[in-house]
C-alpha cells in the first residue's frame, strides 16, 4: 500500500511538471529545457545516456493516438459527406501542435514511469545526488 501511495504522489508531481522525487516546482528552465538536476533535492533527471528516448516515443505515440481518434471520429461523425480537406488540415495542425504542447509533460511522465516501475530509487541513487 505504501508503494502504491508513493507512486500516486509521484504521478501527481509529474502531472504538475514538478520533480517526481520531492515535488519541487521549477524543474524546467523553459518550455523545452529541463534542468539537469532538481533545485531542491538535487536529483539528476538524466539517469543514463539516451534516457529521454522513452519520453520522445511516448510523446509521438500520444500525438498519433489523439490524431487517429480525432480523424476517425471526424470521418464517422460526418459520413458519408466527409470534409476531407478541413479534416486533413486539422490533422496536420494537430500533429504539429500536440507534440510541442505535450513535450514537457512527456518528460515528467517518463521520469515517473521509470522511477515508479522500471528503475525505482534506492539508497545509492539518493546518495549519488548529494
Amino acid at each position: 500500500m505504501a508503494v502504491r501511495g508513493q507512486r500516486l504522489a509521484m504521478l501527481r508531481h509529474a502531472l504538475r511538471r514538478r520533480c517526481p522525487v520531492c515535488g519541487a516546482p521549477g524543474i524546467f528552465q523553459g518550455w523545452f529545457t529541463l534542468r539537469p538536476r532538481c533545485p531542491r533535492c538535487n536529483f539528476s533527471f538524466e539517469r543514463e545516456e539516451g534516457y529521454w528516448v522513452g519520453a520522445l516515443i511516448a510523446n509521438i505515440a500520444v500525438a498519433e493516438l489523439l490524431f487517429a481518434a480525432v480523424f476517425l471520429g471526424g470521418v464517422v461523425f460526418t459520413w458519408p459527406d466527409v470534409p476531407w480537406l478541413p479534416l486533413g488540415i486539422l490533422g496536420v495542425v494537430a500533429m504539429v501542435v500536440l507534440p510541442v504542447a505535450f513535450y514537457p509533460l512527456s518528460k515528467t511522465l517518463w521520469l515517473w514511469v521509470d522511477l515508479a516501475f522500471l528503475h525505482p530509487l534506492d539508497a545509492d541513487d539518493l546518495s549519488a545526488n548529494d
